[in-house]
């Protein structure tokens, strides 16, 4: 995570605009309330972390986590996530998972410590996208799809155990 650690303090002007347009259409189409538990994932400055509610941010980059005003932040990876399951009420990325270094495996932790609820903000011109929208596909159950300028939001459910 070397790069965004070198762009981190300028994240911010490059990306504010897009990055709160997704989290305006994100908190459109959920539902929250003082009692509920979030984490992001790949929160970066914490741009999308701004809910009116508990927020835990988990990021691997320790220069963007500086630049993260909101809610409890934790350094660490996708892939390996620091919470019990059942933990989250929802469990949020947005336009992170093409970093993620196994995908497969973030996919697995995100659906272990949330309970039901997920949205996952994909970025289109991504070469892994049409790797995500599967695995996303594999491990949830898809209720809405927005398309954002730059982004498909996916918004899922956690799949009832078959």
């Amino acid at each position: 995570m070397a790069y965004y650690d070198v762009i981190a303090k300028g994240y911010n002007e490059l990306h504010s605009g897009e990055q709160l347009n997704k989290l305006s259409i994100i908190r459109n189409n959920i539902k929250i309330n003082k009692n509920t538990k979030i984490l992001d994932v790949g929160c970066g400055t914490g741009i999308s972390s701004g809910f009116d509610c508990f927020v835990a941010g988990i990021d691997p980059s320790i220069g963007l986590l500086r630049q993260n005003k909101n809610g409890k932040k934790i350094l660490g990876a996708a892939e390996s996530l620091p919470f019990k399951a059942n933990s989250f009420d929802y469990v949020i990325s947005v336009t992170a998972i093409h970093n993620f270094k196994n995908i497969r495996k973030s996919m697995e932790e995100m659906k272990r410590v949330g309970k039901k609820d997920f949205v996952f903000s994909v970025l289109r011109k991504s070469g892994k996208f049409d790797y995500i929208k599967k695995m996303i596909e594999e491990n949830f159950k898809i209720g809405k799809v927005v398309e954002e300028e730059k982004d498909m939001i996916f918004f899922c459910r956690a799949k009832s155990p078959e």
